[in-house]
């Protein structure tokens, strides 16, 4: 009875072998012993089982860094480096079939079909995180951009992928730096600065008349 996995497997071991996807679902079904009928109880299409893929990797991630003991006293930015790390420690098993699913993809500014599943949950989670962040006031609540800063840490992942990629360093050293750095520099720009201090003082001036009207000028 095929399953998910063993879709997947199957999968990975096809494009790997002959680095494109099979030719038709039946042709896949019947190298690996199953029914079309069981293929498409669990997936619609190749690029249906390429998704659960990634999502997949995504879930395992989440998984595996929430039942650390330690999980729930890391701060917003600890749990965003937790699961950077544990997502690119998992993603070394495959790293034939990512190369070969990132580099296949289109190129331009639109997530890629592959990668929405994948989107859709990182963005929950970072959504999660950056709430919990704001409320602890670990993280500046601006009025504009703090709805953006889920959109940011999607773009710091992306640049990651495409980073490790291209990484020859061994065991990846350089994405590691990559992470700490990247999340770091994001992080900072999420936390209070100088630049609200500024903001907020332009807004008390303005709601109070100005120095112009205070001083008499």
């Amino acid at each position: 009875m095929a399953t998910t996995e063993s879709i997947q497997n199957a999968y990975i071991d096809y494009v790997l072998t002959e680095g494109e996807q099979p030719k038709s679902v039946y042709i896949f079904a019947k190298q690996n012993q199953m029914t079309e009928a069981e293929f498409y109880q669990l997936y619609g299409s190749f690029e249906a089982v390429e998704q659960g893929i990634w999502s997949g990797l995504a879930d395992k991630t989440l998984s595996e860094i929430r039942a650390q003991e330690v999980w729930a006293e890391y701060s917003s930015r600890e749990k965003a480096l937790s699961f950077f790390y544990g997502f690119f420690e998992l993603l070394k098993n495959n790293r034939s079939f990512a190369v070969y699913s990132v580099k296949k993809q289109p190129k331009g500014f639109t997530t890629p079909k592959v990668f929405v599943p994948l989107k859709e949950t990182f963005e929950s989670f970072a959504d999660e995180i950056l709430k919990e962040g704001i409320e602890s006031t670990e993280l500046s609540d601006r009025k504009y951009f703090s709805k953006k800063y889920k959109d940011a840490l999607w773009i710091q992942f992306v640049f990651v992928l495409n980073f490790w990629i291209n990484d020859n360093s061994a065991n990846f050293e350089k994405t590691d730096e990559a992470i700490e750095k990247g999340i770091n520099v994001t992080f900072d720009l999420f936390q209070r600065s100088p630049i609200d201090n500024i903001l907020e003082y332009g807004k008390f001036l303005v709601q109070n008349g100005g120095i112009k009207d205070r001083m008499g000028f």
